[in-house]
């Protein structure tokens, strides 16, 4: 199985290196030669080779050398087949096969894309001269987006009908569905998955469309956000939005920017930053920042990263290790998303971004800022949280740069809590429940939850299904709380599956068939945390808009008291009771 000879040797002679390995590293003209930091191997000094000429490279630190295909083969982690096949498609070279169904493959492929490329251009048009468009278009200025960021990021608008852009493509049936661009209904007639929504196409890295993601209006009923399943030719762990536009300032900034919306992207561009990404409704994966790692050797999270920490510390470090990243978080003002900073103060948003800290820094800080340090009570509770964070990290000299800091934050001598780091009861991370029984190994402890609703919710409703509206709350992901609405509607997962929109019911699926291994307690105790922590600083941002005192010490002492076993369950109650009256004050 292959590609035709003379096929392999038109890719060689249509493709210039030098123009693919720009893709990946700053080249600076020496002689006859491009020489840049090689992207294969970490150095200061550039080592890496390129000759345009013959169009050969060579690295004279890592020894690595070869033409165009043995580049991408390398650099994309593809084999011989898959390289040629990726600059062919740079080149806009068909290429055949020696076995009909590998050209299949690539010809299935091709009419998939074809028809996304149908799609983006229909749903374009509607967006720019669509009478029923109007609102949609109106909501966009209100967030800063003129007529040229819609034709810069081919934004589209999907009317309300059933089947009016199947009736438009008139695409086959196994083409409409394989892309993600619809379904068949119960009598066998092509329906629209997107309807009522301002959509947002998703390029994969090479430019090609691959799927959508849908926002409703404000005011509209039904899932905020949704987004194309996967296909053939999409997968959302695999695809990061805008980094098709993004990746050759990532290569210049050696850093890249990860958020979580496509306006996020869109409003960091806006102001003057074009190298953000965005997950595409789900959480960062390693093979994203793989992918990432081709680009850059700097990420920059610029989304709620304490979420993020409590669920995948572990996995942050082992990736910063793994694959020579460095991962820091942007000094975002809590509570604001990047696309609203961007329309309204670019210059924080571009701040936040040079202010980044590491990873670990930013936990630590979150610790330290959430604690009362007035009391010598407060600031031994605050470092033994600290300390719990620190000891996640895999490095000895790092975790002693951060004692060292906490120790000067809460006046303690900092061998007493080297001390405290290596004692048993630090080590275990008591005071931190996500690392105890709570899986780490899953995307986040909102799914933990809903896994307990599913599969043990004796152990569960007690503590959430009071006030299903404030347990709505808790969950900031919308699918996720999607799900969590249809299970509280209904019998059993199945009745649940069967009421909820797509997006949900599939999580609903799968989450039905995972195991659960942790203490519903403990999954209940972070969700909340969380809440408790988002609703404290909201409080503290209206007291200092106000000018008048707030008093919040028993709720923060409630949410350092979810860390110990003994007074967690009592916590939960406190804290649950105080967001529901809180939800209930006008304005909140």
């Amino acid at each position: 199985m292959g590609i035709v000879d003379e096929d392999i040797q038109r890719v060689r002679d249509a493709v210039n290196l030098r123009d693919i390995a720009s893709q990946y590293v700053q080249l600076k003209r020496v002689g006859r030669r491009w020489v840049g930091l090689c992207p294969f191997h970490a150095e200061k000094t550039g080592s890496f080779n390129v000759n345009e000429d013959n169009g050969l490279f060579h690295c004279f630190g890592c020894g690595k050398s070869g033409d165009a295909i043995t580049f991408v083969r390398e650099i994309e982690h593809l084999d011989f087949v898959g390289a040629v096949e990726w600059l062919a498609g740079k080149a806009g070279i068909t290429i055949r096969y020696t076995e009909r169904r590998q050209d299949e493959g690539r010809k299935r492929r091709a009419l998939l894309v074809d028809a996304m490329v149908k799609a983006v251009a229909w749903y374009h048009e509607r967006l720019l001269h669509g009478d029923d468009a109007g609102p949609a278009r109106a909501y966009l200025r209100s967030r800063g987006l003129d007529g040229d960021a819609v034709r810069a990021y081919r934004l589209g608008w999907a009317p309300g009908g059933w089947d009016e852009l199947s009736r438009a493509l008139r695409v086959p049936d196994d083409v409409f569905v394989e892309s993600g661009l619809g379904f068949l209904n119960r009598i066998g007639r092509q329906t629209d998955a997107f309807r009522s929504r301002l959509l947002f196409p998703i390029f994969d890295a090479n430019g090609d469309p691959v799927a959508f993601g849908g926002r409703l209006l404000p005011g509209a009923e039904g899932p905020k956000y949704k987004n194309s399943p996967s296909s053939a030719i999409y997968d959302k762990s695999k695809v990061l939005y805008g980094l098709n536009w993004a990746k050759a300032e990532i290569v210049n900034a050696d850093e890249a920017i990860v958020c979580e919306g496509y306006t996020d992207v869109i409003g960091f561009a806006n102001a003057g930053v074009p190298r953000a990404v965005a997950t595409c409704g789900t959480a960062l994966t390693e093979e994203h920042l793989r992918m990432l790692r081709k680009y850059a050797r700097r990420v920059v999270l610029a989304f709620d990263a304490d979420a993020a920490g409590q669920a995948a510390a572990a996995r942050f470090y082992q990736w910063e290790r793994d694959l020579e990243l460095d991962v820091a978080v942007a000094a975002l003002p809590a509570g604001v998303d990047p696309g609203e900073l961007a329309y309204r103060d670019p210059e924080a948003l571009r701040r936040a971004v040079t202010e980044a800290v590491p990873f670990l820094g930013f936990r630590v800080g979150r610790v330290l800022e959430a604690a009362t340090l007035a009391s010598p009570e407060g600031r031994a509770r605050a470092a033994e949280q600290a300390l719990a964070v620190i000891a996640e990290h895999p490095s000895e000299l790092v975790r002693d740069q951060y004692v060292m800091q906490v120790a000067d934050r809460c006046r303690l001598a900092p061998d007493q809590l080297r001390a405290r780091l290596r004692a048993p009861r630090a080590m275990r991370v008591a005071v931190e429940p996500s690392a105890a029984r709570v899986r780490v190994d899953r995307d986040n402890p909102e799914l933990e939850v809903l896994r307990h609703l599913i599969h043990a919710p004796d152990g569960i409703d007690p503590l959430l299904m009071g006030d299903t509206a404030v347990t709505e709350s808790l969950f900031r992901d919308e699918r996720n709380a999607a799900a969590f609405r249809a299970l509280a509607a209904t019998a059993n997962v199945q009745e649940a599956i069967a009421v909820a929109d797509p997006g949900a019911a599939e999580l609903l699926l799968r989450l039905g068939v995972e195991e659960v291994d942790s203490e519903a307690e403990d999954a209940v105790a972070l969700v909340v945390r969380e809440a408790a922590r988002r609703a404290v600083a909201d409080e503290r941002r209206r007291a200092e808009a106000s000018g008048e005192p707030v008093s919040l010490a028993p709720v923060v002492l409630a949410i350092e008291q979810l860390t110990e076993p003994a007074s967690r369950r009592a916590a939960i109650g406190q804290l649950l009771t105080w967001l529901s009256s809180r939800s209930e004050e006008p304005g909140a």
